[in-house]
């Protein structure tokens, strides 16, 4: 997606956060501003094709982190769509709880890119195809085409038990899935609160491999 206004990103960030945002208050708020009066035009202009674009995602099944219970579904949505985060999970695996509650806090944030999951006992074709050995799994999918893997809490924070969802996120907008950077501090706060509810037993050492 090409590079917009900053200006311009934040009020649709924002204004994507809330189902009952108005465009014209919105543009409101864009035409108080007194700096931008050499590039207004081009910023209104940003900003209603941005805000066009954000509803008929959200409106596509963007925004909401969701369960997917056919791998054949599953394959229809990464091949018809731009950009898929999907994660491989099993239910009792707890490290794949903790995965859950950062993309759930991801998720309404980030209407550029479908985030979805799918337990690996509905998805055996694809589970031998992508080579999946060790959950958490999560591919991140470009026009069908796997762009990058997370396998486990791999590459994730400074240690890989003590990630953040800034740090998930940050994963994923360097494999170009999500656009930029989006969670709050409030947000990523929520989501260490959801992970710690989530911990109800120690994890092991090592990842978990089902095989």
């Amino acid at each position: 997606m090409a590079e917009i206004d900053p200006k311009v990103a934040a009020l649709v960030d924002s204004a994507t956060k809330d189902d009952d945002s108005d465009e014209d208050a919105l543009i409101a708020a864009l035409e108080d501003d007194s700096d931008l009066d050499a590039f207004r035009e081009q910023r209104l202009q940003q900003l209603h094709a941005e805000f066009d674009r954000a509803r008929q995602l959200k409106e596509s099944g963007t925004g909401t982190y969701v369960e997917i219970k056919d791998e054949k579904i599953l394959m229809d949505i990464t091949t018809s769509t731009k950009a898929c985060v999907v994660h491989f999970f099993k239910p009792d695996f707890n490290r794949c709880r903790i995965m859950d509650t950062h993309l759930e806090s991801l998720a309404p944030a980030h209407y550029e890119a479908r985030l979805l999951r799918i337990n690996v006992d509905n998805c055996p074709f694809l589970v031998t195809k992508l080579k999946i050995q060790v959950l958490p799994c999560v591919i991140a999918f470009i026009d069908g085409i796997g762009v990058d893997r997370i396998v486990g809490f791999e590459g994730l924070g400074r240690t890989p038990d003590n990630f953040t969802t800034r740090d998930l996120e940050a994963r994923l907008i360097r494999a170009t899935v999500l656009v930029r950077s989006k969670v709050s501090e409030e947000d990523d706060q929520r989501a260490t609160a959801n992970k710690k509810a989530a911990k109800t037993e120690e994890d092991d050492d090592d990842d978990d491999d089902w095989d």
